[in-house]
């Protein structure tokens, strides 16, 4: 992807944006990106909404249902007999 700068931002939206990442432990980069994101979201493919729609684990929840599910995938071989 290419880049783009922004010039001319007025201090108090830049100091706001600084605050938002600091706040969020994110970079500026990706305030910014989320921001735009959020302004076009509307002209985003339906896969995309239905993900908003339904939701989404982070990784760290499918870390955790795949360890609380592991027992179910073992197989009971007496049982099967």
């Amino acid at each position: 992807m290419q880049q783009i700068t922004i010039r001319g931002l007025e201090p108090k939206i830049e100091q706001e944006i600084r605050k938002i990442a600091k706040g969020s432990h994110k970079s500026i980069n990706q305030v910014i990106k989320e921001i735009i994101h959020n302004e076009f979201k509307g002209s985003t493919s339906p896969a995309s909404s239905l993900r908003e729609l339904a939701g989404g684990w982070s990784e760290k929840d499918a870390a955790e249902f795949k360890r609380s599910i592991k027992s179910c995938e073992q197989i009971d071989e007496a049982m099967w007999k």
